[in-house]
């Protein structure tokens, strides 16, 4: 059995849970809140063994195999290290912390220890993803040569988007699964990049289009925000067709099309609970195997991807309180 102990007991703990509750060998094995009272409410709940008033506690724990960090981003950092000290592997969930800073201490920190960490975008370790890769690179749709990517959700008034202690607005929320999504399938070789931005009332970003240019002549153009509601859709173009991706933030069908005609469709696994499960499946295999990184979400990425939220933010004029 595959112990996960979980940071953080609000609505993202809950998906994990949920997740891994119907799998022979893993459970969540312990939550810890800073309310005793929430941590024992949901362990009853879902019929979790440990519940600790303190994260102290949690990771002293010698029975927890992986600690999921799942509190607002502000706290990754924070709460990840403590972890890591305790000597325990961690999956961090996204953003990976509120900075580039942050995310290579705690990666050096990792390293230092011979510790496992990653990054919990969960696109990233899902079937569904690797197979868009596999389409994209057997060349049905031709070359490809733009890409377009939508994540919006109605989120005007939650906490975590408007206030800027807890690392807010759309970008370390949404749009960082749109640069994901572009990363993953048209790589890192950016030589340009232009956006625009609505700034909220609070000084946090609420709606962003990103505009990226590669050095081979490819774009992609991405657009997240907290305002309204969209389609979700990512499209990869080439010279003879395009793929369909229905729901980057949790890929659901993808659709190929060649000269405009259906061309191949294709769904998630039947035996898919929620997608979570996926990156501790991917975490126990990186343990198993003494890896201190896991291949489909490298450290490099996840520090490549803060610093380009980082220039992002200092364009638009948007900080936190632990930016330097």
């Amino acid at each position: 059995m595959f112990k996960v102990g979980i940071i953080g007991a609000g609505w993202i703990a809950e998906k994990m849970a949920a997740a891994l509750a119907p799998l022979e060998d893993y459970c969540v094995y312990a939550i810890a809140s800073r309310s005793i009272e929430k941590a024992q409410s949901f362990a009853e709940r879902w019929n979790v063994a440990k519940a600790y008033g303190s994260y102290e506690e949690m990771v002293a724990d010698e029975e927890v195999d992986l600690v999921y960090i799942a509190t607002p981003h502000s706290h990754h950092f924070p709460h990840a290290m403590l972890a890591l000290k305790a000597g325990k592997p961690v999956l961090v969930e996204k953003a990976f912390t509120a900075n580039e800073a942050e995310a290579q201490e705690l990666i050096e920190t990792a390293h230092s220890k011979g510790l496992f960490i990653t990054e919990a975008i969960w696109t990233r370790y899902m079937p569904l993803s690797h197979k868009v890769k596999e389409i994209m690179e057997s060349g049905v749709i031709g070359e490809p040569r733009v890409l377009t990517a939508t994540l919006c959700y109605m989120m005007e008034f939650k906490e975590r988007i408007v206030r800027a202690d807890l690392c807010g607005g759309a970008l370390l929320d949404l749009g960082v699964y749109s640069l994901n999504f572009a990363r993953m399938y048209f790589g890192t070789d950016i030589v340009r990049t232009v956006s625009n931005c609505h700034i909220g009332p609070t000084g946090m970003d609420m709606h962003e289009s990103i505009s990226l240019s590669y050095a081979d002549g490819k774009m992609a153009n991405l657009q997240s925000g907290a305002l309204c509601l969209n389609d979700r859709q990512g499209i990869i173009s080439g010279t003879e067709g395009y793929i369909r991706v229905d729901n980057i933030n949790c890929p659901e069908v993808v659709e190929v099309y060649r000269n405009y005609e259906l061309a191949g469709r294709y769904t998630k696994p039947e035996d898919m609970v929620n997608g979570y499960e996926y990156q501790v499946m991917e975490c126990r295999r990186c343990i198993e195997e003494g890896l201190l990184e896991s291949p489909m979400m490298p450290h490099e990425e996840t520090i490549s991807i803060m610093k380009q939220m980082d220039d992002l933010r200092k364009e638009w004029g948007v900080r936190y309180p632990m930016d330097k």
